[in-house]
Formats: structure tokens, C-alpha cells, sequence
């Protein structure tokens, strides 16, 4: 493998936990605005891609689409603080990757305010050099090009960059903009759905990477 330069990580499910409000949020606007939730797989079945293509996974009716973004967010919002926390062992991990020279950013279906928002409060802003969000692109994850777009920003060829993700959105992403993809397992998705995709690596902790890194 050329030798790793850089990482670019997911947010949701990767760095940050956010799982138990992002569940809260779909359960609240479903009802809300449908009149029911939905079970708790299929609203967390496209996590992982962005907020408006899963409401299209809810309803055909554009304006109930507009109305379950609306409440959705503003549900969100309204808890996001309390609830995000980074996950055991990210800080000290990406210290350390960045002590060892490797350069990092985030590329999320989130809209880009809101995860550098959450970047901040859990402490981890100052180790991310760049943030593609949902909003800075015209394609989203399963296409590469937030990916690509993530690339960029870092100055990396796609060998010399990882990209780290929870979901089988990542891994297609990472793999069609042709970074070496890693799938982490304590994220949204099970073991045998990120299998499924062939990533390079599974890790069951974040500082597996700086193995990875050192070759």
C-alpha cells in the first residue's frame, strides 16, 4: 500500500455518536408529521446519507418530505448539544495522528455548519483541517465526489488517503474516489453489511489506524 498521508473520516457513526438522537429525532418528526413511526430499522436503514433522501424513503409527498425536514431539525437542533459526545478513544487517537504528520478531515451527509458545530463541542475541531458537508456538494455519498471533494482540500491522491466510515455509503464512496477504505464496527451498521462492501480494513477500535498508518 503507498504509504498514508492522510485520513478522511465520516462524522456520524465514525467520530461522533449521535446514534440514540438521530433515532429520537426520526421517531419524533415520523410521528409528528405521519401520524405513526415507522420501525426503528427502517428509520435508520439510509443513515449515512443525506437528511432529504431519507425522507424520500418515508414518504413520496413532497410537501410531507418538507414538513419531516422541518420538524426533524428543529428536534434536533433542540437536543443536538447534549447529546453528541465523540466517541471513546477518537480524541486521543487523532491527536496522535496528527503527531505522526498525517493530515485529517471530515467528509458527512451532514449539513456542513452542523458537524463543524459538533466538531467543537465534543473537542475535536482543532485536529480537523477540512469538513465536506452534504451542502458543499451536488452528489452525495454513495457517490465519491464528497469524497473527491475531500481530497482536494487535503492535497492528497486518493492512494495516500483512507477514508473511514460506519456505513455502506462510505465504503462505496471511499472505494469509487479510490482511497483504501476502513470500516469501523462500533458505529450504525453491522459487521456482515460493512463485509459486504470489502473494505480494506475492519477495526474494532479508532487506534487500530495508527497500525494502519505506520504500515
Amino acid at each position: 500500500m503507498t504509504k498514508i498521508k492522510g485520513i478522511l473520516f465520516d462524522n456520524d457513526g465514525t467520530l461522533v455518536d449521535t446514534h440514540d438522537l438521530i433515532l429520537a429525532s426520526m421517531r419524533y418528526a415520523t410521528t409528528e408529521v405521519l401520524g405513526a413511526p415507522l420501525p426503528d430499522e427502517k428509520l435508520m436503514e439510509k443513515v449515512g446519507q443525506p437528511l432529504a433522501v431519507q425522507a424520500q424513503a418515508f414518504t413520496s409527498d413532497e410537501a410531507l418530505q418538507r414538513e419531516f425536514l422541518r420538524v426533524y431539525r428543529e428536534h434536533n437542533h433542540a437536543h443536538h448539544d447534549e447529546a453528541v459526545k465523540a466517541f471513546p478513544g477518537i480524541a486521543a487517537t487523532l491527536e496522535a495522528l496528527c503527531d505522526r504528520g498525517q493530515a485529517l478531515g471530515v467528509v458527512t451527509s451532514k449539513l456542513h455548519a452542523l458537524a463543524e458545530h459538533g466538531l467543537e463541542i465534543t473537542g475535536l475541531a482543532p485536529f480537523i483541517s477540512c469538513c465536506i458537508g452534504a451542502d458543499d456538494c451536488t452528489s452525495y455519498k454513495p457517490d465519491p465526489q464528497p469524497v473527491r471533494l475531500g481530497l482536494e482540500a487535503l492535497g492528497l491522491a486518493p492512494e495516500e488517503c483512507l477514508y473511514v466510515g460506519d456505513s455502506p455509503f462510505d465504503m462505496q464512496a471511499g472505494k469509487g474516489a479510490g482511497c483504501p477504505v476502513v470500516a469501523v464496527t462500533w458505529g450504525m451498521f453491522s459487521v456482515p453489511e460493512l463485509s459486504a462492501q470489502h473494505p480494506d480494513f475492519i477495526i474494532d477500535a479508532p487506534e487500530e489506524l495508527l497500525r494502519i498508518v505506520e504500515g
